[in-house]
């Protein structure tokens, strides 16, 4: 669970899981200040560690020499209808074209997309 509190500057939220935190904010035209993630990077963030994560995960389980990963992430709500999440994944290390499609293959696997790929619902506490 995450807990989001108010911080000391107008539109600040410090964010937690009890171990972590993170601090969000909105931008400067909308009357934060600045000083963090917006709300909606957060979810770009969520998919783009999730991607790199998974990648590194089966790498390592598969024997693949995978010397690192970067991934990018950006929303795309031009379209009121849909959302899309617009990535990139850049591999690195000595990898056969095989091994970097079936890389590629496994980034659309990862949890996060799992999870927003689903219908979603809202429950209020």
């Amino acid at each position: 669970m995450i807990e989001a509190a108010s911080g000391a500057v107008r539109y600040q939220t410090q964010l937690t899981n009890g171990t972590h935190s993170v601090i969000s904010d909105t931008t400067q035209d909308k009357g934060g200040s600045g000083s963090g993630f917006r709300p909606h990077d957060l979810l770009e963030a969520a998919l783009a560690s999730c991607i790199n994560i998974t990648l590194r995960m089966y790498a390592d389980q598969h024997g693949l020499a995978l010397a690192g990963v970067t991934t990018r992430v950006q929303l795309d709500r031009s379209n009121p209808e849909e959302t899309v999440f617009e990535y990139e994944v850049e591999l690195q290390g000595t990898l056969s074209e095989q091994d970097r499609a079936r890389l590629l293959s496994v980034a659309a696997t990862c949890p996060v997309r799992r999870t927003l790929s689903k219908r979603m619902g809202f429950r209020a506490g």
